[in-house]
């Protein structure tokens, strides 16, 4: 029996999903094998949940070109191989744009995360108390091209985002990493979480953290 595309997508492709047969994200959703939500309580494992599961978010820097005004931009980041993130985003960022020429004067920046882009807050707004959003201030910093962990950057990024091996070498692509000052997320009512960097770098991601609770 023959099925058009739109019947066979419709048909088939739910019953995979239920399998778990696939395991790439889809639009940023995160892979259906990825550690589960942990619980909004454990600050520190669902600050480094967030970030491992999330493959983009804006990064914002100082414009010199504007007057000091802050500049928001969408970027692509990993922080390490699919489940296995350290915690620090790496991005692959061309002077050519206005964020890496901006860090190259001035390195303070933040970058923000939400968990909206996962597809794991149901129908809440992206703005409600309990859909995780977690912004990291700090310093964006070039790295040397020739460094361990340089290199250790450069494959976080083409695993998570194969894309970027393609990108126009002359356009002069760099490694850059977001050094870590302070952090403000907030994942339920009553405000951010207290959360300090050491904590937030020493997670451990372990099955008694990672407690599934997707409606929390």
């Amino acid at each position: 029996m023959k099925f058009n595309n739109g019947f066979f997508c419709s048909f088939v492709l739910p019953s995979f999903l239920v399998l778990g047969f696939f395991q790439e994200s889809v639009h940023g959703r995160p892979l259906l094998m990825s550690p589960a939500r942990p619980r909004p309580d454990n600050a520190a494992a669902f600050a480094r949940w967030l970030v491992s599961q999330s493959s983009w978010g804006v990064l914002n820097t100082i414009s010199s070109d504007w007057g000091g005004a802050p500049f928001g931009n969408v970027v692509s980041f990993s922080d390490g191989l699919p489940d296995k993130g350290k915690g620090i985003p790496y991005f692959y960022l061309t002077a050519l744009d206005p964020t890496a020429s901006n860090a190259l004067k001035d390195q303070r920046s933040s970058f923000t995360i939400s968990e909206y882009n996962l597809g794991t807050c149901g129908k809440k707004d992206p703005e409600n108390p309990t859909c995780a959003k977690i912004t990291l201030v700090g310093k964006l910093k070039l790295l040397e091209g020739t460094s361990k962990e340089a290199e250790f950057a450069q494959t976080a990024l083409f695993t998570k985002h194969p894309e970027m091996k393609g990108w126009p070498k002359s356009h002069n692509f760099q490694v850059f990493k977001l050094e870590i000052e302070n952090i403000f997320m907030i994942n339920w009512f009553g405000g951010p979480k207290p959360l300090t960097v050491e904590q937030y770098l020493h997670a451990k991601m372990d099955k008694q953290t990672l407690i599934a609770d997707a409606t929390a």
